[in-house]
């Protein structure tokens, strides 16, 4: 389970790891741009039902950590799709990845590329 530190909140935010890894490329890639943009998630299991939104701007600060030493393997196709919806008025909306087998691909595994960490 990963975290996000946002701003001067005490309060973290988890998120899954692989999850997390994917929310990184795309709000690192919005942020440098100058854009600002709306995270949101359903609390997970274990914490107060409910919803969170946070507004990501390219002044408030901003920090990952993994639980996992490695990085994982990113899923393009995810990627792009967390980074459309980056750019709609409804912002992010954290959810399960969307994997899809490649029609001819013997063993039906998901596109994906290594994205080394900065």
């Amino acid at each position: 389970m990963g975290t996000i530190y946002y701003g001067g909140s005490a309060t973290p935010i988890h998120i899954e790891d692989r999850v997390l890894a994917h929310l990184k490329v795309v709000v690192a890639t919005k942020l440098r741009r100058g854009e600002s943009f709306t995270v949101s998630w359903q609390h997970p299991d274990g914490e107060t039902r409910g919803r969170s939104t946070i507004w990501l701007h390219p002044s408030i600060p901003l920090r990952f950590v993994f639980d996992d030493p490695e990085p994982t393997e990113l899923n393009r196709a995810w990627i792009e799709e967390l980074a459309q919806s980056a750019s709609t008025s409804g912002g992010i909306q954290l959810a399960e990845e969307q994997i899809e087998s490649v029609e001819g691909d013997a063993d039906n595994a998901p596109q994906t590329v290594a994205v080394a960490d900065d």
